[in-house]
């Protein structure tokens, strides 16, 4: 059975903050194919949620989080196995600071 993908305004906002920054540095057209790869690679875990690795920090994986590793990027969700749902909570660049960012949602 298919998992709902749901993302978090948060992630939204993560993800056109990533992509308007390839945008000015790298052009449109890599900008598009980077939002497109992100999105096929998020489209998986609704067939395939627990793709993602558990986090190394253990506040993290206290609190339920995967993590899915898309080259530079982390994308930091939990799996809702009752509602079937996935759900998207931060897609974070690797080389910020991202566990502040996580313990911040």
């Amino acid at each position: 059975m298919k998992y709902q993908i749901i993302r978090t305004d948060v992630a939204d906002a993560q993800i056109r903050r990533l992509i308007l920054s390839i945008a000015e540095k790298f052009g449109r057209e890599t900008a598009l194919r980077k939002l497109s790869e992100i999105e096929k690679r998020i489209m998986i875990l609704s067939d395939y949620p627990d793709i993602g690795t558990q986090p190394r920090y253990l506040a993290l994986k206290r609190q339920g989080y995967r993590v899915l590793i898309l080259d530079k990027d982390l994308v930091f969700y939990k799996v809702n196995e009752r509602q079937k749902e996935v759900v998207i909570y931060a897609v974070v660049d690797q080389r910020e600071d991202f566990l502040s960012i996580i313990q911040g949602l």
